[in-house]
């Protein structure tokens, strides 16, 4: 009788795992490649962006993947992943039929040189006698990392790589954040903020389908109301203006409180160019040149 593993013939698995390696082979490849893609849109940052203290340069990147994701049907926490994953590993130090979730998993080790030599390196897999990595031994190398952690740089890495898993993570980081200390402390941190205000927003408008789809007229009294808001901005801008420019007479405007200004000025005639013509056309697209001007850059 021949060996079977689970259904099929030794023969038909030896079959099948050649092929589920081609097709691993072919994942590895299109999800570094989309990678890439992400990083030629958005390159990666210093922590906190380009401009820490605005956020700007922040805003601008997770506004530019986000769209990229939605042309993409994907989630942007997925193309996130593959960006700082591509990152981590450039082209000439991939290795060939290594799987993409044993270069992810490996992405943790934070030396670079060190990273990059140690994929070069499979351990011993005992069931087969060969050197090869499976998910369990890159865990293990990485956990092995960090087994003795004293810093607090180094808990902060070790709890990272403990939560690797983005259900743990939630469950932790929703734990953590009852705590108000630490929410206080971590909404200092301008990606923080962002990335909260980001979720709130993309919940508020998963609730909102929900409800148009329950509620027929909903859609028709969000139009009402979104343009009595658009129609009250344009009310605030003027307002300010007209409240704060007469507290200004007399004063000697700089060469650079000049530029500031005019900058700004530039911004707000392009938003109202651009709501005049949205109103006119309909097409309430927002173009890239446009998007980096409203942005200051």
């Amino acid at each position: 009788m021949p060996t079977m593993i689970g259904h099929v013939s030794q023969e038909r698995y030896e079959q099948i795992i050649t092929r589920a390696r081609e097709l691993i082979e072919l994942q590895t490849r299109s999800q570094f490649e989309l990678g890439d893609l992400a990083l030629e849109i958005e390159p990666m940052q210093p922590h906190g962006g380009a401009h820490p203290d605005r956020g700007e340069a922040l805003f601008g990147v997770l506004e530019s993947l986000q769209l990229f994701a939605d042309d993409l049907a994907i989630p942007v926490k997925t193309l996130e992943t593959y960006r700082w994953v591509a990152s981590r590993w450039p082209a000439q130090h991939r290795r060939h039929r290594v799987p993409y979730y044993i270069h992810k998993t490996l992405a943790s080790l934070r030396d670079d040189e060190e990273r990059w030599e140690r994929i070069t390196k499979p351990p011993l897999d005992r069931r087969t006698q060969t050197h090869r990595w499976t998910d369990t031994a890159a865990k293990q190398a990485v956990d092995q990392k960090f087994a003795d952690t004293t810093s607090v740089q180094q808990k902060v890495e070790r709890i990272h790589d403990l939560a690797r898993d983005e259900q743990v993570a939630a469950a932790v980081a929703t734990d953590l954040l009852r705590r108000p200390e630490v929410a206080f402390k971590a909404m200092t941190d301008t990606t923080v903020r962002h990335l909260v205000n980001r979720a709130q927003v993309d919940q508020a408008r998963q609730a909102g389908e929900a409800a148009r789809e329950r509620t027929p007229a909903l859609p028709r009294i969000e139009r009402s109301r979104d343009l009595i808001e658009l129609v009250g901005a344009c009310s605030v801008v003027v307002a300010a203006v007209g409240r704060v420019l007469p507290t200004l007479r007399g004063h000697a405007f700089t060469a650079e409180e000049k530029a500031v200004v005019a900058r700004n000025l530039g911004r707000v005639r392009a938003t109202a160019d651009w709501l005049e013509a949205a109103v006119e056309s309909g097409d309430v697209s927002l173009d890239e040149g446009l998007a980096r001007l409203l942005r200051g850059e």
